[in-house]
């Protein structure tokens, strides 16, 4: 898929996707075997689903996740997807699609050597804990994690970095994100105190508040098509399978 300028209207014959390849298994880009750029991840094969079943050619752009929706309402991007929530405050800027796949809870990682230190969600009490900027686990560090210190960062792979040299304490990462950083550094752990986090809350693509394009029915039509073709279940193997060439 090839990245453009997101300054430009969608052309008819294609589908413009908005997203914030820092978060693998869902987004992420690496080398392809020519040693091009690519986009990869769970939610790149949906949307590479979406365009194919609509007939046309899959655009991905690539921004922070804070600024996602507000590019979407320009008509910058015709769909959205980025391992995100239809929750009540994103429904007031944009329309979502049935949901495509629920992740497991979020989680909490920390540094190995420290996991003793962490039992409990009190264990954070004046910790420096991150979350990327406008996403739900925001909200938990805020509400579910009583007298911990938010850090909010653009970027995952910086929140990552931080944790890993010691700036921060603990980072909330959506729970596929989390083992997957946790498979590839021995140094970093997934805290057993993310047992007390809430259940996960499923993800949709997102279209223009009231869909002026029309592209929900189709989306639907398509997410409906993949569920029961199993092919989510294919995406994520390939996307666990090409992780580890995530760059960034």
């Amino acid at each position: 898929c090839a990245c453009g300028s997101s300054s430009s209207t969608p052309a008819a014959d294609t589908l413009v996707m908005g997203t914030s390849a820092d978060y693998p298994p869902y987004e992420f880009q690496y080398l392809d075997a020519d040693g091009n750029m690519a986009y990869g991840g769970i939610d790149v094969s949906v949307a590479q689903y979406v365009a194919d079943y609509t007939g046309k050619e899959l655009k991905v752009e690539n921004m922070g996740f804070d600024y996602l929706l507000a590019s979407l309402q320009k008509g910058e991007f015709d769909i959205v997807i980025a391992a995100m929530e239809a929750s009540e405050e994103r429904l007031n800027a944009a329309d979502f699609s049935d949901p495509y796949y629920t992740d497991y809870p979020a989680m909490i990682l920390i540094k190995a050597d420290k996991a003793g230190e962490y039992t409990s969600l009190d264990s954070f009490s004046g910790k420096a804990v991150a979350a990327q900027t406008a996403t739900t686990k925001e909200d938990i560090v805020k509400n579910d994690m009583p007298g911990a210190n938010l850090v909010s960062l653009q970027v995952v792979t910086d929140a990552v970095n931080q944790l890993v040299n010691d700036k921060i304490d603990a980072a909330v990462l959506d729970g596929s994100v989390a083992l997957q950083y946790e498979k590839s550094n021995p140094d970093l752990k997934v805290a057993s105190a993310s047992d007390e986090l809430g259940a996960a809350e499923p993800y949709c693509v997102a279209v223009q508040k009231g869909d002026p394009k029309g592209l929900l029915p189709s989306i639907n039509a398509t997410i409906a098509k993949l569920i029961a073709d199993g092919k989510i279940e294919q995406y994520i193997a390939d996307a666990e399978a090409l992780s580890d060439q995530a760059i960034g």
